[in-house]
């Protein structure tokens, strides 16, 4: 799988931030729901909080697609 590169200015981004960037979901709304459905994992796990914190190297696939935080 290919990922997209998001790039942050800050140290870190909350995962549902981030897949809203990516545009991976539409809303927080959804991004809150497949995370509690389970259906995102983070460096190759399920996560299952909105909130994670990623940092550069970080990667997050839902649905067949992908990026990684730079």
């Amino acid at each position: 799988m290919e990922y997209k590169k998001i790039a942050v200015r800050e140290n870190f981004i909350r995962l549902d931030s981030a897949m809203k960037l990516a545009s991976m979901v539409s809303t927080g709304g959804h991004a809150k729901l497949v995370i509690q459905n389970g259906e995102v994992k983070v460096n190759g796990e399920t996560c299952l909080m909105r909130g994670k914190k990623l940092v550069s190297g970080d990667t997050v696939e839902y649905d067949g697609g992908g990026f990684v935080i730079e």
